[in-house]
Order: structure tokens, then C-alpha cells, then sequence
């Protein structure tokens, strides 16, 4: 009699480490594949926002009468954010002006130089560092919309750059200073998928833990 009972409860106990196992199992899967569609929805959203950037440039430039005013009005030889520079025709000028305000934190004559830089010049190398170095600013300043159309613009216009991956954790760092914090992690996991050995990564990666 006994030993039918503790074969009854051997059988019913194992039946029901099956049970849970087999649940177990089944939640890991379902959570594997929530995480799949999060990382899909992310990399859409990434896709998107890019699109929708490039579409709102199109329909600027085409309502813009005259694209170049800014860059006549800026170039004038005695504008005193050009102090210093004997050539403004010249990039590596103007480019190492631009570095040098920065450094030195004269935000506002950086700014006036790298934007001249990107609207002067077609430097595959400089004018993307350009527009990052006008999306850092603009971040210092607090002008995050700004900020973000020149990371986006070096996103869309440079996407083989090195300083890509930087411009997309700084788009994240956006997010986070905007309090949309949903956003910043998915960008913040794109940059750490995409690019897993770049600093930027690392970077992404930290900030994720410190949001957790």
C-alpha cells in the first residue's frame, strides 16, 4: 500500500516538474520572440525617422528661393568671426578656424565656421565632421531640434562615416535630455547591435545599464 502511494506521488510530483519545465519553456520563447519584434520595431523606427528626415529636407530645399542667401551673407571678408583667416575660399582655413574657436569653447564663431564649412565646401572628409561638430554644439546649447537635423544630416548624407555610430548614440542622448526615454533605448540598442565594436557602442551600452 505504501509503496503504491509514493509510486503515485512519484509519478504525479514528476508530472508536474514537467508541467513547469514545459511552461518554462514556453515562456522563454515567447519573451525571445517579444524581444525579436522590439528589436524589428526599433530598426524600423530607425528607418523611418531617416526617411522622414530626407523627405522634410526635399520639401525645404524646394521651398527655399534662394538656398545660397545665407552663405553670401556670411562670407564677407570682414565679418569678425572670419578674424584671423587670410583665404575664406580656402577649407583648410577655415575648417582649422573652426577647430580652433572650438577648442578654445567660442561656441558661436564655431558654429558660424563649420556652417560656413558644409555650404562652402564638398570635403568628403571635414564636412561630415562638420555636421557633427554643429550637432555638438547645438546639443551644448540645448537646441536639440537642431542638433538632431545635423546628426540626421550626416546619418542620411555620410552613412559609411566613421562618426556615424557617435551620431547615432548622440540622437539617443537627445532622447534621453527630451525625457523620451522609450526612444533613447531603442536607439540606444541600435547602436549597440549594429555597431558592437565601436566605441559608441560602449558608450550606448553604459547608458542603457544606468536607465535599467
Amino acid at each position: 500500500m505504501n509503496t503504491r502511494i509514493l509510486f503515485t506521488f512519484f509519478v504525479f510530483f514528476s508530472f508536474s516538474l514537467d508541467a513547469d519545465d514545459n511552461q518554462t519553456a514556453k515562456t522563454d520563447i515567447l519573451f525571445l520572440k517579444i524581444q525579436e519584434l522590439e528589436l524589428e520595431i526599433a530598426e524600423l523606427r530607425n528607418k523611418i525617422e531617416s526617411q522622414n528626415y530626407l523627405i522634410e529636407k526635399l520639401i525645404n530645399e524646394s521651398v527655399e528661393p534662394n538656398p545660397s542667401k545665407d552663405l553670401e551673407d556670411i562670407a564677407i571678408g570682414t565679418d569678425i568671426r572670419f578674424k584671423g583667416i587670410e583665404d575664406p575660399n580656402s577649407k583648410e582655413q577655415v575648417y582649422s578656424a573652426a577647430i580652433e574657436a572650438l577648442e578654445s569653447q567660442d561656441y558661436e564663431k564655431a558654429f558660424a565656421l563649420f556652417n560656413f564649412f558644409v555650404k562652402s565646401f564638398s570635403d568628403q572628409e571635414k564636412r561630415p565632421l562638420s555636421y557633427f561638430w554643429l550637432g555638438e554644439i547645438c546639443f551644448m546649447k540645448n537646441e536639440l531640434d537642431n542638433s538632431k537635423d545635423f546628426f540626421m544630416e550626416l546619418i542620411s548624407s555620410y552613412p559609411n562615416h566613421y562618426r556615424v555610430p557617435l551620431a547615432h548614440k548622440k540622437i539617443g542622448d537627445i532622447y534621453l535630455k527630451s525625457k523620451q526615454l522609450d526612444d533613447a533605448k531603442d536607439k540606444y540598442n541600435f547602436v549597440v547591435r549594429e555597431y558592437p565594436n565601436n566605441t559608441a557602442s560602449s558608450l550606448a551600452l553604459q547608458l542603457l545599464k544606468n536607465m535599467e
